[in-house]
């Protein structure tokens, strides 16, 4: 049986993606992994598949996830009702422990583990290791939260360290209290803890995970993906309401990012297989990428 056709097609596709693999060499990229991504056992083998194989060409790829729904898993299991403020999850000291046991523990080890199986070399960490996260509790506009922190400082040496020898870094976001909440750990938003981290690198792009396509012009027709979206427009298209509801905290997160130095911050739809190599290797792209 002929197979040339299909054996140049594939090389085809390598030769497409050269000219985006040396622009990507050397660079470092921050993944926040969450969502529907973490859940589908398809998806999480294609977003794992797909960070090894950017470490293989030489991207410094730092992974940060979440874990949402095995907390509300576990929760639930142990009778504690979720409770949330303004869309932001309430964490007392007990509910705490188990954010501990379930991201530090479980989840990131879990993801450390299909990494090595997939041939990658990954290091579990999470905030308090190194004091990689340094926080406070939050004291913004959504009131008292219990123990959710905000990031005060990135110490970037374990990371750069792992990093250096060829390691992809999963980092789970608890952090360490500083001040009044000195020793506390404190449960950190992921998607805000990938962009401090990113931006504490000094990373070329921040990739946020989601489970919609991008900024859509228009809510309701999904063929309205804004590709493209310049910093200095974010403040007017929030004002729109183009960017509203749970994409505020996104795009926020991304000006946060491209103010401490990241190039380039994407949105991007995690239900896509293999959408962080479509990211990175094509002319198109996937999702919205702020500039």
């Amino acid at each position: 049986m002929d197979d040339s056709g299909s054996g140049q097609d594939r090389a085809g596709i390598l030769v497409h993606a050269l000219p985006y693999i040396q622009r990507h060499y050397g660079k470092t990229v921050v993944v926040k992994y969450g969502g529907n991504a973490m859940i589908s056992p398809e998806l999480k083998a294609a977003v794992i598949q797909d960070i090894v194989l950017m470490a293989c060409v030489g991207i410094k790829t730092v992974l940060v996830h979440g874990g949402g729904p095995e907390i509300d898993m576990l929760l639930k299991k142990t009778g504690k009702e979720s409770r949330f403020v303004r869309g932001l999850r309430y964490t007392d000291a007990e509910t705490m422990e188990l954010v501990q046991m379930v991201l530090a523990g479980k989840v990131n080890k879990d993801i450390v583990s299909l990494v090595q199986q997939a041939g990658g070399r990954a290091l579990g960490l999470c905030g308090i290791d190194g004091s990689l996260l340094e926080g406070v509790r939050y004291s913004g506009e959504n009131g008292d939260l219990g123990l959710v922190g905000e990031i005060t400082k990135v110490n970037t040496g374990l990371l750069e360290t792992a990093l250096g020898g060829g390691y992809i870094p999963v980092v789970s976001t608890v952090a360490i209290g500083t001040e009044n909440d000195a020793g506390q750990s404190l449960n950190i938003n992921a998607d805000i803890a990938a962009a401090k981290i990113a931006a504490a690198l000094g990373a070329e792009k921040l990739l946020l995970m989601t489970d919609v396509r991008g900024v859509l012009a228009d809510v309701n027709d999904p063929g309205s993906l804004l590709k493209v979206i310049y910093r200095e427009e974010l403040e007017d298209l929030t004002k729109q309401g183009i960017v509203n509801g749970g994409m505020i905290p996104k795009t926020e997160c991304c000006r946060l990012a491209l103010d401490g130095g990241v190039s380039r911050a994407h949105i991007i739809d995690g239900r896509l297989p293999h959408a962080l190599l479509v990211e990175l290797f094509t002319d198109e792209g996937i999702g919205t990428m702020i500039v």
